[in-house]
């Protein structure tokens, strides 16, 4: 890591350390922040890792593997494609992804709140437009807001449940005022997407159709086949081109994704030409894999971009709404078994690190195996008898000697395990009923490397007697599955960032538990872990928040809910020499808002 990328760091974090605990926005204004301030002024250019002169024109063509089925994103049937509702619809107000949880006027012009955040107006621009040239109203904002709250994916019924009042109060005002102490709210609001009222009259929200969202953004819906591939056109007529939010963002004429079989396949059409860009998760198979001849003649770039951003989690899940995995002691067994430094080694050379926590790489993350203290421990204190072992007095991941045998790992799986009433017969794991230790591990196609490592698992989990297979299934039937959480175990993924929310509840609240549709793929149900949120989200001072997080954090990783495996501090692009992209990097490196948003096309 550079010196100035280190600088830079260091100012990131600044902003959650040492903003002002306070702010206030009397009157409406450009912008608004989690804590403190904007850190742009009104009259700013651009964002700050943008290229406001960047060339418009050319296309850029990603690979996916499954397939879509529905072109709505925002219910839970059908399988929407990639790029949907990123670059064709529109909200209120747009992220920065320079700041840790910052956001200026997009289809607003301005945002209005109190000290207590206890409600937030809008005031639309008068020049916004949907795609068909109608104007953006309150009454989409309104219809929008209330429909996705109660027609939507589950994910944005909460917001809508602490909302009291919605109102218009103004010929392109609006004003919601609260039900719930939430300070957050009025920048989850800004991030709903605004909808065309009148393209669903007469019409089921809920029910899956291939007919393409009217919204607002820089892009529309060209032509596509379900399963095959999409193609979204740059709008010549958005009505948002010019606004400072968006110089020199949205630069290619067509942003097309190509959908395949499985991960190899696509990788084999990027060799091939047939798509532009590829990211490689893999750092062995970007150190080995990439001598082909369009690499070597430079018409492929090999670009790594560094982020800031804590780890999140990626590992397998155990679904706790299975009997099997109802005791801790059973998940801690399984996660001691899991032998990740052979695993890293043999799949990844060794050179990825080992997700610690659920906020590790971030000063939101706990510090494992120390136990809490300070603010962090009184949080946790009213809930010392129900919290899991290690959550106060610290928790780390076991660490096994690399050898493919793990026998200490397995040793302590064993005691574990006969702990929790399984013992082997006759190489058999049962329980006192005589019930075999039996699971399974739910995988989309196209999972490569996950199956790798889900192969080199069931191998370890054999030497106790435990029985498991891998299963494989398309995107749609994968979709399905998980929504009604029909699975033992599988593949998670939650990327996390510098000021958790609201979100957090949907990833880890009890409602999960029976409500499909959440991404509580676990089930599990913890007051502390709620009771740690709801203290994000109230947090006026930003130790409070930071202690709040850490806590949090604590109660994620000691419930032994995922068998975590490796992060990346650098995303790893591979990607045709005319796709450039700035050379100041947001502090959310590769993530939402970077490619295709501020890359361009350029011969």
């Amino acid at each position: 890591m550079t010196l100035k990328t280190l600088a830079r760091l260091g100012a990131a974090l600044a902003l959650i350390v040492c903003l002002p605990s306070h702010p206030l926005l009397a009157q409406p204004a450009h912008g608004i922040a989690m804590y403190g301030e904007p850190a742009l002024p009104p009259d700013f250019v651009s964002l700050p890792y943008a290229n406001p002169d960047a060339p418009k024109g050319g296309r850029i063509i990603f690979g996916e593997s499954g397939g879509f089925d529905s072109l709505n994103p925002f219910i839970l049937k059908g399988n929407a494609p990639a790029g949907v509702s990123a670059l064709t619809v529109e909200t209120l107000l747009g992220r920065s992804y320079d700041e840790p949880f910052t956001l200026y006027g997009l289809l607003a012009e301005s945002v209005e709140t109190d000290a207590a955040r206890s409600f937030v107006a809008f005031t639309l621009r008068e020049e916004a437009r949907f795609a068909d040239g109608s104007p953006v109203t309150p009454e989409d904002v309104l219809w929008s807001f209330e429909t996705l709250g109660t027609q939507g994916s589950p994910r944005y019924a909460a917001a809508w449940a602490k909302i009291a009042k919605a109102e218009k109060t103004g010929p392109r005002t609006v004003r919601f005022t609260f039900n719930t102490e939430d300070r957050e709210l009025p920048l989850i609001l800004g991030l709903r997407p605004i909808l065309k009222k009148a393209q669903w009259d007469g019409k089921d929200f809920t029910v899956s159709s291939l007919e393409a969202i009217i919204g607002s953004g820089p892009y529309v819906i060209g032509p596509f086949e379900p399963g095959r591939f999409i193609s979204y056109l740059r709008n010549p007529d958005w009505w948002g081109a010019d606004l400072p939010f968006n110089r020199g963002l949205h630069n290619f004429d067509e942003v097309r994704y190509e959908y395949f079989g499985d991960g190899g396949v696509v990788f084999e059409a990027f060799k091939a030409g047939d798509i532009t860009s590829y990211r490689e998760a893999n750092p062995a198979a970007w150190a080995g894999n990439y001598g082909f001849p369009a690499v070597q003649s430079g018409q492929v770039v090999l670009s790594e971009i560094p982020h800031q951003r804590p780890s999140g989690i990626e590992g397998f899940v155990f679904n706790t709404r299975r009997e099997i995995f109802a005791d801790w002691r059973v998940r801690e067994a399984l996660i001691q078994a899991f032998n990740f430094e052979f695993i890293n080694r043999t799949l990844t050379g060794g050179v990825q690190p080992r997700i610690t926590s659920y906020f590790s790489n971030s000063v939101l993350g706990m510090t494992p195996g120390a136990p809490a203290q300070g603010r962090e421990r009184a949080l946790l204190a009213p809930f010392a008898d129900s919290l899991l072992p290690g959550a106060l007095d610290g928790y780390a991941l076991p660490v096994s000697d690399g050898s493919e045998a793990n026998r200490t790992g397995i040793r302590e799986a064993t005691r574990l395990l006969q702990e929790a009433g399984w013992t082997v017969t006759d190489g058999v794991l049962t329980n006192a009923a005589g019930t075999p230790f039996a699971f399974d591990i739910l995988l989309v196609q196209g999972q490569d490397d996950m199956l790798s490592i889900a192969n080199i698992y069931v191998e370890a989990l054999r030497r106790l007697g435990i029985a498991v297979t891998v299963t494989t299934v398309d995107s749609a039937q994968y979709k399905e599955r998980t929504n009604r959480y029909d699975f033992d175990m599988t593949h998670y993924i939650r990327s996390l960032s510098l000021s958790p929310g609201n979100e957090q509840m949907l990833y880890w609240g009890a409602a999960g538990v029976t409500e499909p549709g959440t991404r509580n793929w676990m089930g599990m149900n913890s007051p502390a872990a709620e009771a740690m949120i709801r203290a994000l989200l109230t947090a006026t001072d930003p130790q409070e928040f930071i202690a709040a997080s850490r806590a949090l954090d604590r109660v994620l990783t000691s419930g032994r809910y995922v068998v975590p495996i490796w992060y990346s501090d650098v995303s790893r692009i591979a990607h045709a020499r005319q796709l450039q992209y700035p050379d100041r990097l947001p502090i959310y490196g590769d993530w939402l808002g970077f490619q295709p948003d501020v890359w361009w096309y350029q011969d």
